[in-house]
């Protein structure tokens, strides 16, 4: 078990942008395939990001792609998502996620991730 930690959460106007971290409490963080996913007010949980062991692979949902960027640095057990071009409709919780897992096949589905962190708020104006 991992603890993960997110930060960077906030209030931005549409077009702007956002940085979000997620710390993880693991010395064998790069055996962990990471994600992110959000939650908006009445709706379930959905993946936005994925991001291999090592980074050399990357997944993303198609209503982020080519706005945000994931990342991680296993130097310093964290990963990253860049948010650029924000739109109001990205306006939700964020949950950085973890799955102890070394392979190619990055998973979209919040079930196949046992790790999570408490989650981020993000808020998008127009």
């Amino acid at each position: 078990q991992v603890r993960l930690v997110e930060s960077g959460g906030g209030s931005v106007q549409a077009g702007g942008s956002v940085r979000l971290s997620c710390a993880a409490s693991t010395v064998t963080f790069d055996f962990y395939t990471m994600g992110w996913f959000r939650q908006a007010p009445g709706k379930e949980r959905e993946f936005v990001a994925a991001i291999s062991w090592n980074g050399g692979i990357t997944l993303y949902a198609d209503s982020v792609k080519g706005r945000f960027t994931i990342s991680r640095d296993n130097n310093v057990n964290t990963e990253y998502l860049q948010m650029n071009s924000l739109k109001p409709e990205d306006t939700a919780v964020y949950f950085c996620a973890g799955d102890y897992y070394r392979g190619t096949r990055l998973k979209t589905l919040p079930r196949d991730y046992r790790n999570w962190g408490q989650g981020t708020q993000v808020t998008v104006s127009s």
